[in-house]
């Protein structure tokens, strides 16, 4: 397993050649396949708060890349990596196929980097580290016995609907100082249902493997049927949030470009619900990161509307 794990692709050789020992084991469970989307989900609410006209002038742009460091490499990669420390998972997780052995100070070094992240975040506003701390919390409670919350059903479905999907572009946003309106933060709490519609959908492949372990996953205890009706309505809420939102803002165009991402939605999650019964671990793996894609046009057409 060692064997294949270390070449499994071309980077995963070149990563072991360049890294004496497991140190690029270290670097993969961190997940940096992960990196594009949570920065791209993260940097969402700094062009929100600053606009497309202030994105080009550089506005605040020094305190947000320092934040989506802090962010992605440190809180979010610090915290994929203690969850491997307590799953040792053996199977494909997300982001991360064919899994190295957990090498031997994995925790010490995830708690290194979660903690040199809540240092590192003094260098930013109030909001920032606050922001910070409740997902370092939540990250803790999530992965680490006795808590390990994402083996509890619901109790995993909501850290992650709130820390990844409002929390995480709230970060960028008070990065830069800017107060909120209304309506800018009924956008990035519309995150939050989207990502409580997104979460089942990443757990349905690994259900099987969930089971072995004795994780009780949402995804596990309702069943893909009702996993996949439960983001459906998740998804239908998140936009209809965003429609409000747009009410709100004066927004005129709102309506009609934001069924454009609905529509992709409904174009995964609808055919997958259909058939979910004869679909193999590989495909609803697949239907997963169809679901991401649909997550990323969402994010795209949110800033075509309302980043002014």
């Amino acid at each position: 397993m060692v064997a294949d794990a270390r070449t499994v692709n071309a980077w995963r050789r070149w990563g072991y050649r360049a890294l004496p020992g497991d140190l690029f084991s270290y670097v993969l469970h961190m997940r940096p396949a992960e990196w594009p989307i949570m920065a791209a989900h993260a940097g969402l609410g700094y062009v929100l708060a600053v606009g497309l006209g202030g994105v080009a002038r550089g506005t605040a742009l020094p305190q947000a890349l320092w934040a989506l460091l802090i962010w992605v490499v440190l809180l979010n990669g610090g915290t994929l990596a203690i969850n491997s420390v307590f799953d040792r998972d053996e199977g494909d997780i997300g982001y991360l196929v064919a899994p190295p052995p957990v090498p031997r100070h994995l925790l010490g070094f995830s708690v290194a980097l979660l903690g040199g992240g809540q240092a590192l975040a003094f260098a930013l506003p109030p909001a920032f580290r606050i922001d910070y701390a409740a997902c370092f919390a939540l990250s803790v409670l999530y992965s680490v016995p006795p808590f390990r919350f994402k083996a509890v059903a619901g109790v995993d479905w909501v850290i992650n609907m709130w820390g990844f999907g409002t929390l995480t572009p709230l970060a960028t946003w008070v990065a830069t100082g800017r107060p909120f309106d209304w309506g800018h933060a009924l956008v990035l709490l519309a995150f939050c249902p989207l990502f409580a519609g997104l979460y089942p959908l990443t757990q349905l492949y690994q259900i099987a493997e969930d089971r072995r372990r004795g994780d009780r996953t949402l995804a596990l205890i309702l069943g893909a049927r009702r996993s996949l009706a439960v983001a459906i309505g998740c998804v239908l809420a998140a936009f209809a949030a965003l429609a409000w939102a747009a009410e709100l803002l004066q927004v005129r165009a709102g309506g009609p470009v934001l069924v454009v991402p609905l529509a992709a939605w409904l174009g995964v999650l609808l055919p997958w619900r259909a058939r979910h019964a004869v679909w193999s671990p590989a495909q609803h793996q697949r239907g997963m990161y169809r679901a991401l894609a649909a997550w990323a046009v969402t994010d795209l057409t949110v800033l075509a509307v309302f980043a002014r």
